[in-house]
């Protein structure tokens, strides 16, 4: 895929080919989720539940990174670890687990594991976590600066400003505003913000994501007709032409 402009805010920026992840995970529901997630995001995403299915497509070769759930109906996560190393294939790969001992987490980077991450987890943790493999590897994955008229977001230095003068956000508002400033004029229901940033177990009133809106709103000087608008019956959605 050829690099394309992104012309969403007043100042156009770059994005290149996000890459193709091979997720291995046997619970639909999450395979799912992520599935949903990472194509959103600009991925190309194949999903398998079995570890012989994925050894089968990483032997087609094209794959950017692999999402690897321990847990699986054949071989298992660390079994397909170490056949992917032992056949010389470099692919990243980022494992995850429902195990918390630490014993679980050595075998797995033992075995080449680049990364793991413990369920439950938020889809943008384990988004940053792909990005940052990908990174690694070479592969320039993300555009580095985020612009909507004098409010600019650094990705890669999490650095916010407007006007030039610096806005010192909490990690959750940082995230909330990366996701809205990376899809304009999308709208984002609440439990689609839930889940995105606390996680798809979380478990509490869809409140807490109007109070973090409404905080990032004050500390970006958000006011009407407003950058983050508020899509009544249903969520919030990011207009970068105020």
């Amino acid at each position: 895929m050829a690099d394309r402009p992104f012309q969403g805010t007043k100042e156009s920026f770059w994005v290149s080919n996000r890459g193709t992840i091979l997720v291995v995970e046997d619970e639909r529901a999450i395979m799912e989720m992520l599935r949903v997630g990472f194509t959103y995001e600009g991925y190309e995403v194949i999903a398998v539940q079995g570890g012989r299915e994925a050894l089968d497509r990483l032997q087609e070769g094209g794959v950017d990174v692999v999402v690897l759930d321990i847990m699986l109906p054949d071989v298992d996560g660390f079994e397909v670890c170490r056949r992917i190393r032992s056949r010389g294939w470099d692919v990243p790969i980022l494992m995850l687990t429902a195990k918390k001992e630490i014993e679980d987490r050595v075998r797995g980077l033992d075995l080449g594991a680049d990364d793991y991450l413990t369920k439950p987890f938020s889809f943008d943790e384990l988004l940053a976590r792909v990005r940052a493999l990908l990174r690694r590897s070479g592969k320039k994955s993300e555009a580095v600066v985020l612009s909507a008229g004098d409010l600019m977001l650094n990705v890669e230095t999490r650095e916010v400003t407007k006007g030039g003068k610096p806005v010192r956000l909490t990690p959750t508002e940082f995230a909330l505003l990366e996701l809205f400033m990376r899809h304009p004029r999308r709208v984002f229901t609440r439990e689609t913000l839930l889940n995105r940033l606390w996680g798809y177990e979380y478990v509490g009133d869809t409140n807490v994501v109007d109070v973090h809106v409404s905080h990032l709103r004050s500390k970006i000087g958000d006011r009407p007709p407003r950058l983050i608008r508020t899509i009544y019956g249903v969520g919030y959605a990011f207009y970068p032409e105020t």
